[in-house]
């Protein structure tokens, strides 16, 4: 007997070795999240410098491109000013081609004024190739009517004479005063000319140059916004970066709520585990100390009567061992994923049954039988069903796996939905309600959430101890 107790409490010390044990998947959720955190820290710090030089760059561009459109005005106020000397040049040009039109007209009268004097020269010319060139003074003097006539005829030859050389003279002016007129205009106005081609060509230039200094300010423009766009494109980066921060800090907030929850839910598990091994330890003393009063009791008596022999034992020791069974003891916590929700057998293994599919397993056995938690978790749902009676639905995230357990048919439910359950935690007792026939735990699990084509479903015993 005293064998038993030890080796009883050895398996109660396992159990509670295995509650008090912190799962690493737990710790390792909270180191990654911590991780994550710090990546997105980085990650955010990163964008921040990205935003900063992008705002430099931004920045530089302006500066050039405000020195661009400044050096824009600059050339457009050359050539406002070129353009100016052009239009004076244009008019000196249109004032000199008048003053060619209105030397033309000169001309005109001056060739026309020659032309008549040629015709006189002409004359004179003829009169002296008919009289040879030279003055018939005997006719002069001889149809003289008068010495006073004479005078006046020899007078009037002189004259004519020195008229011809006149307009031979005054020819000669004339055409050189045209010439000098004719080269001097022609001059000014090719003079001009080049002026008005020189002031074109710079005005050209300065076209040029504006062209080529919008083109660059139109390029600064296009860089200044792929920029401007790619700023909003990194803040917009680094507003979620923030909130996905904040959702990491909240995250890791309710995380470590949860597993100082989930440390208190271990103790709780611990302390009944350790309330139900005193307990058994103090039966199985008193069902030790019932049996050796009972073997006393019946060695001093050998000798007596066959009465007293064959009397039916105490209603202590029967008390005691009635005591002792009707309370069934929690299995010991395994050290697996999962560990075996209730004392008792398998009643009904999961597969085809009554023309339907049983979606988990069946755990039968008598008297008061604890439920306990398969795995620590959280109670998505604590109520009563009129298929599954009284039901608890426990929620699992283990190394990135969400898993669900089911615990049906309780006759009692000892957690509420939300709260933290921890592996081995005592949650309800077992029991026949709902659709149930006869005293069981109905007990699913689940690759996933719970769906009520229950398509998530796996055989619990490939999971749990034996």
């Amino acid at each position: 007997m005293k064998k038993n107790i030890i080796a009883m409490n050895a398996s109660i010390m396992i159990g509670l070795g295995s509650i008090l044990a912190a799962p690493s998947a737990y710790a390792e959720s909270l180191s990654d999240l911590q991780q994550k955190k710090e990546s997105i820290q980085e990650k955010r710090s990163g964008v921040e410098s990205n935003i900063s030089d992008t705002e430099k760059k931004i920045d530089n561009l302006h500066d050039k491109q405000l020195t661009a459109e400044e050096q824009i005005a600059a050339i457009e106020a050359k050539i406002a000013e070129s353009t100016k000397k052009i239009d004076a040049k244009n008019a000196e040009i249109t004032q000199t081609k008048k003053e060619i039109e209105a030397l033309k007209e000169e001309i005109k009268v001056l060739k026309e004024r020659i032309a008549k004097r040629n015709e006189v020269l002409k004359e004179r010319a003829r009169s002296f190739q008919e009289t040879g060139g030279d003055v018939n003074y005997l006719e002069v003097l001889f149809g003289s009517s008068s010495f006073g006539d004479l005078i006046d005829r020899v007078g009037a030859v002189a004259t004519i004479a020195e008229a011809d050389r006149d307009i031979l003279k005054q020819h000669e002016l004339d055409k050189k005063d045209l010439e000098e007129k004719q080269t001097a205009v022609e001059k000014k106005l090719a003079s001009l000319e080049v002026a008005k081609a020189e002031l074109l060509e710079i005005q050209k230039q300065q076209k040029q140059q504006k062209q080529e200094k919008a083109a660059l300010v139109k390029k600064l423009k296009q860089q200044t916004k792929k920029h401007e766009d790619e700023k909003m494109g990194l803040e917009e980066e680094k507003a979620n970066l923030a909130a996905q921060e904040t959702a990491i800090k909240s995250a890791i907030n309710l995380e470590q709520n949860r597993l100082a929850e989930l440390e208190a839910a271990r103790k709780k598990a611990a302390a009944e585990a350790k309330k139900r091994a005193e307990q058994a330890a103090a039966q199985a003393a008193s069902q030790a100390a019932s049996q050796a009063a009972e073997s006393k009791k019946q060695s001093s008596s050998s000798g007596a009567s066959a009465k007293s022999s064959s009397s039916s034992p105490s209603p202590s020791s029967s008390s005691s061992s009635q005591s002792s069974s009707n309370v069934s003891q929690v299995p010991a916590v395994s050290s697996g994923t999962f560990t075996r929700p209730s004392a008792g057998y398998v009643s009904s293994t999961m597969g085809e049954r009554w023309n339907k599919q049983h979606a988990g397993i069946d755990i039968a056995a008598s008297g008061t039988v604890p439920v306990v938690a398969a795995a620590d978790g959280v109670v998505s749902r604590s109520y009563f069903s009129s298929t599954y009676g009284n039901v608890i639905f426990v929620t699992h995230s283990i190394s990135g796996q969400q898993w669900t357990t089911v615990y049906a048919h309780l006759s009692s439910r000892q957690a509420s939905t939300g709260s933290v359950v921890a592996k081995g935690q005592q949650i309800g007792i077992m029991g026949n309600t709902g659709h149930s026939y006869g005293q069981h735990l109905h007990f699913e699990l689940h690759k996933g959430a719970w769906n009520y084509s229950k398509s998530n479903a796996v055989n619990p015993l490939n999971y749990i101890p034996n």
